[in-house]
């Protein structure tokens, strides 16, 4: 399982517009919500999805990664490790381009499943973080 490296990440954070957070709580106090907000301010677009809320920041939350539309460039995943599998099998069905599992989650298996589907796969990083290095606003 390997990330690549810092000049597609870059590239990614660059040409994405709209970021689908799976698991974005709507409670302030949580990474989840803190790191949506920072990417909202930076710019991006966001779509909640997590079935357990209504809404966060005024922005309907979906149910499921099935339910997300056409134009997402990045599904961003809070969800601990032993989720990926699943949710790795649903990103493949979509067209989003890339999956990125935030710091501290990663696995191999749905590693595995999503670049066998061509998607581009970054895992245990930031995202909050690799935009501030990557492109500091």
């Amino acid at each position: 399982m390997e990330n690549p490296s810092r000049k597609v990440i870059k590239d990614v954070l660059e040409k994405a517009k709209v970021i689908a957070i799976v698991g974005l709580s709507d409670k302030p106090h949580r990474t989840s919500y803190q790191i949506a907000e920072a990417l909202l301010d930076s710019g991006y677009d966001v779509i909640p999805v997590n079935p357990e809320i209504e809404e966060v920041f005024g922005i309907k939350a979906l149910d499921a990664i099935s339910e997300l539309p056409d134009n997402v460039d990045i599904i961003n995943v809070f969800r601990r490790s032993e989720y990926l599998p699943d949710l790795a099998k649903a990103a493949v069905e979509t067209n989003v381009p890339v999956f990125w599992a935030q710091l501290g989650v990663s696995h191999e298996g749905a590693y595995d499943t999503l670049t066998k589907a061509d998607k581009t796969v970054i895992m245990d990083r930031c995202i909050k973080v690799e935009h501030a290095i990557l492109i500091g606003k």
